[in-house]
């Protein structure tokens, strides 16, 4: 066979050049930020992680700051959207309820948690960091409100499940923030599944009544 002959593969545009680096580089910082924390998340080293040159680090991100809130809120809409894939599982469902908070643990997990809480602790004392973080928030709030929307079409009764939520997810995230000190996801999952118990209660006590499905 001649070279010839040889199909060649089609040469990449700067345009998906430029946006697979940019990926390289997302995807290395939260590795970095899981691996390393924060502190120890530094353009270098993240650039050696993504196996791009420091010049081509900074033409994308020119400091730190834009650099982990970009991964960050990546990874954050790619794991909502993956997420919102399965939510039709709360309609087929028998028991939306259990289905919402099994959803909400779902969407906590991997390592977006790990590095979100990475970025939180940082802001406490950065204030330009915090600005950009308080960015990122919406994406997991708004998967969790899209999903109260699914679950509860009558409108009147959306701020109270809705509130219920959000009281749902803080007790999750004290779960998860707890369980870096000794991991354990097991464990984590079995205080998660205990909690869950608690909550159906109290919204058994506090919405009395309140369809979640048609």
């Amino acid at each position: 066979m001649t070279s010839s002959a040889v199909s060649k593969q089609p040469r990449r545009t700067q345009e998906q050049r430029s946006s697979e680096t940019r990926t390289r580089l997302l995807d290395a910082t939260i590795e970095c930020l899981v691996e390393f924390g924060y502190a120890g998340t530094t353009t270098p080293r993240v650039a050696e992680r993504a196996g791009v040159t420091r010049g081509a680090q900074v033409h994308h991100f020119g400091s730190k700051t834009d650099l982990v809130v970009a991964a960050v809120s990546h990874l954050a809409q790619r794991r909502t959207e993956a997420a919102m894939q399965e939510i039709n599982r709360m309609r087929a469902g028998g028991d939306p309820l259990g289905t919402a908070l099994e959803f909400m643990w779902e969407l906590h997990q991997g390592p977006l948690f790990i590095a979100a809480v990475e970025l939180w602790v940082a802001s406490r004392t950065d204030r330009m960091l915090a600005a950009e973080v308080e960015k990122v928030e919406p994406f997991v709030n708004n998967a969790v409100l899209l999903a109260v929307a699914q679950l509860v079409p009558n409108e009147l009764y959306r701020k109270s499940v809705r509130d219920f939520a959000y009281t749902a997810m803080d007790t999750l995230r004290g779960i998860l923030v707890s369980n870096f000190i000794s991991p354990d996801p097991e464990r984590a999952h079995r205080r998660w599944l205990r909690a869950s118990a608690q909550l159906r209660l109290a919204a058994d006590a506090g919405m009395p009544g309140i369809p979640l499905v048609d």
